[in-house]
């Protein structure tokens, strides 16, 4: 039975304080550029760019023109970061990894595997699983973090927003990774999962939260929103969710729970498969355990950047969205 605390809340039945999301349909590398320029006064110094870069030819990653032209006109001095993986396969050594990111075109900056020379630890403060995160090493070496995300589903965490992609993302392959995912003494490297699992996610994001403390910021790209995540490359089952747009925030609460309400504001045929995929491996739980954790507030502004800057709701924000035929060639480009 799923407990209470992963169950989906409506907003009305929310408390707290509120954070503003900015929101955009436009999926376009101007879209992008649009939405990062509403939280990006706290990009200084040194700039980590934590993208998920995906499995070799993986069909539903960002499209690394968009991510290019943001570099190019936003952030050319910015490293994108990365971590190797927990699991074997394409991007579980260093070498496997760099061969993968030049397959799939991130070769227009430069890219950082922070663990490729070794770990530092990181505080968890507050945590009941942990008390530090072991991360890539030279994560400590940035002053600021933006946290780009295809948000998604996700086999084991049911949904992959700004809390997969540092929570799992900046954790080392081989110890950070081991302790989110597999319980001590067990065989299985993913036995631990449920609850359990979106806590742990959770107390690991909070730990690279809390080191880049106002110098971090956030944006979620809501399209090709397979139930797969990026790292099931091209085995990732067929998108069927319609696109939706993209958001940006300074809260990573707030952009996670938007997303998550932007999909179940879908008509019910449009999101049945990703909200299934959600709430089947209790993915919910993430916001619940954030907002424990006091890592942001799942109430929020949603501000509208196509229509002068307007307040809106979830329901209204999807109207007009449309299924799009899938074209794997085109989000190859």
């Amino acid at each position: 039975m799923r407990k209470e605390k992963s169950l989906y809340v409506p907003f009305d039945q929310r408390t707290g304080d509120t954070s503003v999301v900015y929101f955009t349909r436009d999926l376009s590398a101007e879209g992008l550029k649009k939405a990062y320029r509403k939280v990006n006064d706290n990009m200084t110094g040194k700039v980590a760019i934590k993208l998920h870069t995906g499995e070799p030819k993986g069909p539903n990653i960002i499209p690394r023109p968009w991510v290019r032209s943001l570099i190019e006109d936003d952030l050319p001095d910015a490293t994108i970061v990365e971590t190797n993986t927990f699991y074997n396969g394409d991007r579980y050594t260093t070498e496997d990894h760099r061969k993968t990111l030049e397959i799939n075109g991130w070769t227009f900056c430069d890219v950082d595997i922070m663990d490729a020379e070794g770990t530092v630890d990181l505080p968890v403060k507050g945590g009941k699983w942990f008390d530090h995160m072991t991360v890539g090493k030279t994560m400590i070496d940035y002053d600021s973090m933006f946290v780009l995300t295809h948000f998604k589903g996700h086999a084991m965490g049911g949904f992959g927003g700004s809390n997969k992609n540092i929570g799992i993302g900046c954790a080392d392959g081989r110890i950070g990774k081991k302790a989110i995912h597999q319980r001590e003494g067990s065989d299985d490297k993913w036995s631990i999962a449920q609850e359990e699992l979106m806590e742990r996610i959770a107390e690991s994001s909070k730990a690279t939260v809390d080191f880049f403390g106002d110098h971090i910021t956030f944006v979620n790209v809501l399209r090709n929103m397979s139930v797969s995540c990026d790292c099931e490359g091209v085995a990732a089952a067929p998108v069927v969710t319609p696109n939706i747009g993209i958001l940006a925030s300074k809260d990573i609460l707030a952009i996670d729970a938007a997303s998550v309400d932007l999909v179940y504001a879908l008509e019910e045929a449009d999101h049945k498969d990703l909200v299934e995929r959600i709430e089947t491996r209790h993915g919910l739980r993430q916001l619940s355990y954030m907002k424990e954790l006091g890592m942001g507030n799942d109430r929020y502004v949603l501000i509208d950047l196509d229509n002068d800057e307007a307040e809106i709701v979830a329901k209204d924000a999807v109207k007009g969205v449309k299924p799009f035929a899938k074209d794997i060639m085109e989000y190859m480009k």
